[in-house]
């Protein structure tokens, strides 16, 4: 059932009860309280973008992915709205979501974009392999 609804993610979503839950960027902040190596992905947005609010969904199911061991506990991550920034809408306005990994220097690293048919456990492991390297 869940391969199939899987392949239907706009079907899955009828289908599943939509529950209020609370931000991705929230959950993984508090998992990573006091972590010295965390781990800090920007998401580059904008309000009504349905392939941003996809991506979001995804990425918080991934962080409460349980018994994988490429776990998102450590990941701090940080949305950012392109319409508040003239550069960020510049550079992301046909582009997003854009995901971006912070590296140690501060300065950031765009990942390859993520195919909204990814499934959540997929996300999951490119957004661990992608610090991994």
């Amino acid at each position: 059932m869940a391969l199939a609804l899987a392949g239907l993610p706009h079907a899955a979503s009828r289908l599943v009860p939509r529950v209020r839950q609370p931000p991705f960027r929230a959950l993984c902040a508090a998992a990573a309280a006091g972590d010295a190596s965390k781990r800090m992905l920007v998401l580059y947005t904008k309000p009504g973008c349905c392939l941003c609010d996809g991506l979001k969904e995804k990425l918080h199911a991934a962080s409460m992915l349980a018994g994988t061991p490429y776990s998102l506990a450590s990941l701090e991550l940080q949305e950012r709205d392109i319409t508040t920034n003239p550069e960020w809408e510049r550079l992301y306005q046909y582009e997003i979501p854009v995901l971006a990994k912070v590296l140690p220097d501060g300065t950031e690293e765009v990942l390859p974009r993520l195919s909204p048919r990814l499934s959540v456990e997929l996300v999951q492991k490119k957004i661990y392999f992608a610090f991994d390297q």
